[in-house]
């Protein structure tokens, strides 16, 4: 059975509801809730959507690093994954942001996922790795960050403390955000092929 969204995008009611009971209790209890929250939010305008699917991860899952929850020093989970171990790092928390937006149909062509150094504490102090998912209205409008660290969806001219190193989504490869640079092959990103077949398997696309 597929929910059809909008032209072009569906999400698989059936792949998803099994893949969750494969994962277990806790990843089919986050398919309840986020099944009908995906048809709810389709309807919605975009910023709205935007501002629900991020506080529906950010309220979900807590953060742990890769070590604590994976047992690996970087692992991509994918959003099944991330609910059913109910915690996870910055890249659960894009990746499955990523994953739901586009179920509820949004273009593809206005997310993607953002390496960034994010600046801790006061300007000139130190910074870490970190990844946000980015939207554009248009490919020449300034993004909205979606973030784990911050509720609020904000343009990134309200987000000093990140700077953009690369950017991606199922298509390319970017150098920072730019948004008029031609795409690389993703094929550079082996964990983005994992996470991507899984989502595929998940009913996610």
């Amino acid at each position: 059975m597929f929910v059809a969204l909008a032209p072009s995008r569906a999400w698989d009611v059936d792949r998803m509801s099994a893949a969750a009971k494969r994962h277990g209790a806790r990843a089919v209890a986050g398919m309840q809730l986020l099944q009908p929250l995906l048809r709810q939010v389709s309807d919605m305008d975009e910023r709205t959507r935007l501002t629900t699917i991020n506080g529906f991860f950010n309220r979900r899952i807590l953060f742990r690093d890769d070590i604590e929850a994976w047992g690996q020093v970087d692992y991509w989970a994918s959003p099944l994954e991330t609910m059913q171990k109910g915690e996870g790092d910055c890249e659960d928390y894009a990746i499955s942001k990523y994953f739901s937006l586009l179920a509820a149909g949004t273009p593809l062509e206005r997310l993607r996922l953002v390496y960034v150094r994010a600046q801790l504490g006061a300007a000139g102090g130190p910074t870490q790795a970190h990844m946000v998912l980015a939207y554009y209205a248009a490919p020449d409008a300034e993004p909205l960050i979606l973030d784990n660290l911050v509720d609020d969806v904000r343009p990134a001219s309200r987000r000093p403390d990140l700077t953009p190193v690369f950017s991606f989504n199922s298509e390319g490869l970017w150098e920072g955000v730019g948004a008029r640079r031609a795409g690389e092959p993703v094929s550079r990103l082996s964990r983005w092929r994992e996470v991507l077949a899984k989502a595929r398997d998940e009913g996610f696309l």
